[in-house]
């Protein structure tokens, strides 16, 4: 799995109208926290139990298609569960992902804040939320 800044993985995004964007959070972190613009949810797990999602492979054929060739940009709030995520779609075969290192919100910093020191938001990369 390749690891990309946020701001390399919009550029990639960009050059490559194939390429997909799935966020791996929560639904209620995708509606509420706000998502990149043009992605799609898929969650890696999901409350009540915060259990993998048996289905999430599958889901993501359904996506990309069969082959397992089309770019594929994971992206969480950290970088951790879209790391794990990408690690369980390379296993299944695909063979063009991409993990978008410290994610939508980034790490923490000294006061435990996101969103301060890096990530998607951080970037002034496009996002919305509902």
């Amino acid at each position: 799995m390749k690891h990309l800044s946020p701001k390399e993985a919009f550029a990639l995004l960009q050059a490559d109208p194939q390429a997909l964007l799935i966020d791996v959070r929560s639904e209620i972190e995708f509606l509420f926290v706000g998502h990149p613009v043009g992605a799609i949810h898929v969650s890696w797990n999901d409350g009540p139990d915060w259990e993998i999602n048996p289905h999430f492979v599958g889901e993501v054929k359904k996506l990309a298609g069969h082959g397992g060739e089309r770019p594929v940009v994971l992206i969480c709030r950290s970088g951790n569960r879209s790391e794990a995520a990408g690690n369980a779609l390379i296993e299944a075969g695909f063979s063009n992902v991409f993990n978008v290192s410290h994610g939508f919100e980034g790490e923490l910093d000294d006061s435990h804040h996101r969103n301060a020191v890096n990530g998607w938001r951080f970037d002034g990369l496009p996002w919305q939320q509902c």
